[in-house]
């Protein structure tokens, strides 16, 4: 990726320019120390005067009104904030009329910002105040006052908090009053610039010590770049929070997200004051120091996809290389690419005014339909449709390119989802909340629906990144998801009244991905990378889980690497310097899923018999898989086999003892046990008429008050409950001490003859049932 920058031959201003901002992807504003604020067409080279200011006002800052957040277009969007030198700053419309000026600060106003909702405006100045103005420019409060000048500042993405600079400190104060105000010191230079993106939640600085700073929203330092020659001028997020630009005297650099730098221009430029991004984010702009507007494409993106390389090579055309059999195909469009995503055999891209769906199978026809919104933030997809986030919402399509449903939920922001808080899979689309980010609400991709009873799934702490498994059934779909501590969590999606048990699988994870053709989950730990080759194992046999992992040491992926993909058993890990790594993880667990899937129980064996006599280390990782997909799947005899080649023999006899009881139900009740499952195993059994049985089940796992609960209710095996206690509390040498025990246990003499008759009875009697009606099938469904 780079830019291509352009500048015209003679500056359009006699001054340095001070600031710049974009109306719409094809129109700018600037503003210079020559008193002219010029509007600018990139596409036609046009520049006209918008209007002279007075000649004692110097600018120094502008921002556009807010274009509107959830698609509601709002009426004052057609204005700008401008502060200048005279400390005062003036509202003015898109046609250059001043419709207020305001008073602000002793000395210049350094920087004016509307919030992301267009409701307040935060001005600071050199006489050291933060101030918040109403809408229409009334003072509403000043939130803080200091001896140095603030000269520069920043909303929250929620706009509860504002950053602002204070010399060599960096300085997050919340509008509410008496709450914790966090400072750090960022710089070991003046600080002259700063951007915090509602996308990620990252805040850039640069200072005169020459360097630019990541930072998260809790002031922890993600990256520090080297010196550079002059100091920093000028820093600026893209909107997407992808991207940023930093800007300098006679330099201009295209940086990822984790601070590594695309590329590095060096125009003749001067110091450029300030970068805005357009609203698209295909381009930026540059205030220079000598007069010019500098202008910036950002083209060669690049997609990658088993066999096929696409680069953008100009901002409408695509070339698309097949490293297969070397063929190049070019893709023109009508106008110029804004987003676009490569996987499960279709590339689809977004333009400023269409969509375009291409096969790889087929590149010479797409499909093409027109977008109701325009400015696509998002692309995702899935093997059956794909979701396009735009201003307006969530649109889901197939690769027909029909509409199949547009997902809404309450106090929906779209402007501010990436892939790591929106994830799709067939029949599941999950979104983060924004307001409250321990919630995930999950949708139906079809209806657009909110799944089971409609409740969001909900976490104790807050969650930074989701991701829905890709294949398998909807009823078993999964959800990964990382909190703010690091740690993995997995759950069901489906949900109907009863809670669904969230179970954490991994720590300090920072990066996951599922497979694309099978539930395997992959993620960095700390300094581990490591492999779950079946995720489910944690409802069907906990114990289990640590031998279907692959692991493997990371500590050449660097400290805040990112998986990139995980394709087919290829995963592709982006490193903190931006280099790329590859990892080959072993196909033999893919093709296993594959079997089972297709209930090939036989093959599953063979493969993991044959793995067995090819790779030692990998033997136990495959039969433990097979264990715990055959327990989940209720096929014992295979679990038999499974666990027996992995040395759990008292698994094994439990699953003997399994396939000797006498009635289906019975045996998929303890199947249930066996996985840990006791209230529904329980449930199953009272059910389907077997009381003794269920009170059996809580008695075996000293259960007593549930047991005798049971037997009272159904009025039967009293004498039996109060008898294994008796005998459990004799074997430990104890006295019964609780007080419903002792009110049955009065006047009642244990006759163990008589409890063994019953038992046998009870026993007897589900062996004619089960032999009276062998094909009745239970309707109990049984939720996992």
């Amino acid at each position: 990726m780079r830019l291509k920058t352009s500048l015209l031959k003679e500056p359009k201003h006699k001054e340095l320019v001070s600031c710049v901002g974009w109306t719409t992807a094809d129109e700018l504003y600037s503003c210079s120390d020559d008193h002219q604020i010029m509007k600018w067409n990139p596409v036609t080279s046009e520049t006209t005067r918008v209007v002279k200011l007075p000649d004692d006002v110097y600018p120094i800052d502008l921002h556009w009104f807010p274009r509107g957040i959830g698609g509601k277009k709002q009426s004052q969007a057609e204005s700008f904030v401008l502060t200048s030198s005279d400390g005062k700053f003036h509202l003015i419309s898109k046609l250059g009329r001043v419709e207020k000026s305001v008073e602000a600060h002793c000395g210049a106003v350094l920087a004016g910002r509307w919030n992301y909702e267009g409701t307040a405006l935060v001005t600071v100045g050199e006489d050291g105040q933060v101030k918040i103005w109403s809408k229409s420019g009334m003072l509403r409060s000043t939130l803080a006052q200091q001896g140095t000048p603030v000269y520069s500042v920043s909303w929250a993405p929620d706009s509860d908090k504002v950053l602002y600079t204070s010399g060599k400190q960096l300085i997050i104060k919340p509008l509410q009053p008496n709450a914790k105000v966090l400072q750090w010191k960022a710089h070991d230079g003046l600080i002259l610039k700063t951007d915090w993106n509602s996308v990620n939640d990252l805040i850039l600085s640069a200072g005169e010590d020459c360097r630019y700073k990541v930072w998260d929203s809790f002031g922890r330092a993600l990256y520090s770049s080297q010196p550079h020659e002059y100091p920093i001028t000028s820093v600026a997020w893209a909107l997407d929070g992808e991207l940023f630009a930093v800007g300098s005297f006679n330099t201009l650099r295209l940086c990822d997200k984790t601070g590594w730098s695309y590329a590095l221009e060096k125009p003749t430029t001067g110091s450029i004051f300030t970068i805005s991004w357009s609203i698209d984010g295909t381009q930026l702009a540059g205030a220079c120091g000598n007069g010019h507007v500098i202008f910036a494409h950002v083209v060669e993106q690049h997609w990658e996809w088993k066999n096929f390389e696409i680069t953008l090579i100009k901002r409408r055309t695509m070339k698309v290389h097949n490293v297969i059999n070397d063929a190049v195909d070019l893709l023109e469009f009508r106008d110029r690419v804004i987003k676009a995503s490569l996987n499960y055999g279709y590339l689809v891209v977004s333009t400023s005014l269409q969509c375009y769906v291409f096969s790889t199978k087929n590149w010479n026809t797409p499909l093409i339909f027109d977008l109701k919104e325009g400015t696509v933030s998002l692309i995702l997809q899935a093997e059956r449709h794909f979701l396009l986030v735009d201003g307006g919402g969530l649109y889901l399509y197939s690769y027909e390119g029909r509409l199949i449903s547009s997902p809404k939920y309450p106090g929906m922001r779209t402007d501010v989802l990436n892939a790591q808080t929106v994830s799709l899979s067939n029949d599941t689309l999950a979104v983060k909340d924004k307001a409250d980010e321990k919630v995930i609400f999950i949708f139906e991709a079809l209806s657009g629906k909110p799944l089971g009873d409609g409740k969001p799934l909900t976490h104790k702490t807050e969650i930074v990144e989701i991701a829905l498994d890709q294949k398998g059934l909807t009823n078993e779909r999964k959800i990964a998801f990382i909190d703010k501590n690091r740690d993995l969590f997995i759950t069901s999606v489906k949900r109907f009244g009863k809670e669904q048990k969230i179970v954490k699988i991994g720590t300090m994870v920072q990066s996951l991905a599922w497979n694309d053709t099978s539930n395997i989950l992959c993620g960095i730990q700390d300094s581990r990378f490591t492999v779950w080759y079946y995720p489910n194992t944690v409802y069907v046999d906990k114990d289990l889980l640590p031998k279907t992992l692959y692991e493997k040491d990371a500590s050449e992926f660097s400290k805040n690497s990112q998986i990139v993909s995980f394709v087919g058993n290829q995963i592709t890990i982006r490193r903190a310097d931006g280099s790329l790594v590859h990892l080959h993880i072993s196909p033999y667990p893919a093709i296993l899923h594959d079997y089972v899937s297709a209930s090939r129980w036989e093959d599953g064996v063979r493969l993991c018999r044959f793995v067995k006599t090819t790779a030692t280390d990998e033997d136990q990782t495959l039969w433990a898989c097979l264990a715990a997909m055959a327990v989940a799947n209720k096929d014992m005899t295979t679990a038999e086999i499974a666990y027996a080649a992995i040395g759990e023999i008292d698994k094994v006899q439990y699953i003997n003892s399994i396939k000797d009881l006498p009635s289906k139900e019975s045996r998929m009740a303890h199947m249930l046990l066996f996985s840990g499952s006791t209230q529904e195993a329980e449930t199953l059994l009272l059910q389907s008429g077997l009381v003794y049985q269920a009170i059996q089940v809580n008695i075996n796992l000293y259960n007593w008050e549930r047991a005798l609960d049971l037997a009272v209710k159904h009025r039967t095996h009293v004498d039996t409950v109060l008898a294994y206690r008796q005998k459990f509390l004799e074997d430990f040498g104890k006295k019964e001490t609780n007080q419903r025990f002792l009110q049955y246990a009065e006047g009642l003499e244990v006759d163990w003859n008589k409890i063994k008759a019953k038992i046998e009875m009870e026993i007897a009697k589900e062996r004619e049932r089960a032999a009276a009606s062998p094909a009745v099938r239970t309707s109990v469904t049984v939720q996992q």
